[in-house]
């Protein structure tokens, strides 16, 4: 099974780019967009001179417990500057959801609690909303990781999307907000005070 394949098995339609899409970000934003993969993993960013986005992580079930993830984020944390991923909200009745909030917890991820994200799938045509975590080596503040989304937003989801699906994203003025009440940290119940 190839990566695309690995992804697109793991992650929901809606979140799915097309294999068009991703090849020609590897090739077209090859100074930006990387992918690292092994037999267990494949891991899809971009890193710009800010920060670095997670596109996707996958590990598969059979290695999980053998720190492939740990690994894959380490390699990131070692550039010294924020990571941005965007993770669906807890559902309860996907054990898988819980796992990876408990891990991002555990890894010293932040919940961006004052950022809104919600976008349409040009898959589906409904409305996808994510959360959006964040580790902050050097106290990134909120409204920095919310420039830093904007600026992966336009570069890497919505890179020649009408060219790949035959239309357009919605443009980030709707799919993004900065909110100054902050909504319920989805990390809350896995972060464990003794470990801080």
């Amino acid at each position: 099974m190839n990566w695309y394949e690995k992804l697109n098995q793991y992650f929901p339609v809606e979140e799915m780019k097309s294999k068009e899409h991703m090849d020609t970000l590897l090739k077209e934003k090859g100074s930006v967009y990387f992918k690292d993969e092994g037999p267990y993993h494949v891991l899809m960013y971009a890193e710009f001179p800010s920060f670095t986005f997670v596109d996707y992580l996958f590990v598969s079930k059979e290695s999980r417990g053998m720190g492939l993830g740990k690994k894959a984020l380490q390699f990131l944390k070692d550039k010294n500057k924020p990571i941005i991923l965007e993770v669906e909200p807890v559902d309860y009745e996907d054990t898988d959801s819980e796992k990876r909030l408990r891990f991002y917890a555990r890894e010293g991820f932040e919940h961006a609690s004052s950022i809104g994200y919600c976008r349409r799938s040009l898959a589906t045509g409904e409305e996808n909303s994510m959360e959006i975590l964040y580790w902050a080596p050097n106290n990134e503040s909120e409204e920095e990781i919310f420039e830093s989304m904007k600026k992966m937003y336009g570069e890497i989801h919505t890179y020649k999307d009408e060219h790949f699906y035959g239309e357009s994203y919605d443009p980030v003025s709707q799919v993004l907000t900065f909110e100054e009440e902050s909504k319920k940290d989805v990390l809350g119940p896995f972060n464990n005070p003794v470990s801080k």
